[in-house]
């Protein structure tokens, strides 16, 4: 999706922040690695910056998980939630990510999946005069239908927790430090590819992951 003045100006005012105070240190290398284990286990390493509650995001992701599906395990992926500050509910929705995460990390792309699926409920007009509390309880509950049956206390517990509300805030600091100025955003073995904002359809995956296997072959 393309950047409005505004937000460009969050990003430059977000890593410029990084050299006036430290961003903390996550205990672990940002993002939800697809399928578990390490990120560094494939030949080709690629990075999306996603937003649960963009249309492009919605609409890059089922080509990438088909070449995800092709090519495992030589290809890995690492999500990165990205809360793009226009989408009003997008905070929260990256945040009900790491919470999911904690509990039961199978459950993280299901629940990317879900909140695909019903984004439209959530977008900025439909959930004008609805309340944070609404907006987090509705999660807690799209939520639970991936951690699993009983869930839902704990995930609600979540969205009070400092912890997850750090975790959410350097995910996007981390996108800001890399340059992400939208969703989704690609890299491959750390390259940003161009065009950011727009869903890659599968035959373009292929053109860009093919040559780089006959390089590692």
């Amino acid at each position: 999706m393309s950047m409005p003045p505004v937000f460009l100006l969050l990003c430059f005012f977000s890593v410029l922040n990084l050299s006036a105070a430290q961003t903390p240190i996550p205990a672990k290398y940002d993002g939800f690695v697809y399928g578990g284990g390490s990120l560094w286990k494939g030949l080709v390493i690629i990075e999306a910056f996603l937003d649960p509650m963009c249309p492009d995001s919605r609409d890059s992701w089922p080509s990438l998980k088909q070449a995800l599906e092709f090519y495992y395990p030589r290809v890995s992926l690492a999500v990165h939630p990205f809360a793009l500050p226009y989408h009003s509910n997008a905070f929260a929705s990256c945040r009900a990510l790491h919470i999911a995460h904690n509990l039961n990390a199978s459950s993280t792309y299901p629940l990317l999946e879900l909140f695909f699926k019903h984004q439209e409920s959530y977008y900025n007009a439909p959930t004008y005069y609805r309340s944070r509390a609404f907006i987090t309880d509705q999660f807690s509950k799209i939520a639970a239908e991936a951690v699993g049956k009983g869930s839902y206390s704990a995930i609600k517990s979540g969205f009070n927790d400092s912890r997850t509300d750090m975790a959410t805030r350097i995910s996007f600091k981390y996108g800001c430090s890399r340059g992400v100025m939208g969703t989704p955003y690609f890299f491959v073995n750390g390259i940003p590819l161009p065009d950011y904002g727009s869903a890659l359809d599968f035959k373009k995956w292929k053109s860009i992951i093919n040559p780089l296997l006959t390089v590692k072959k």
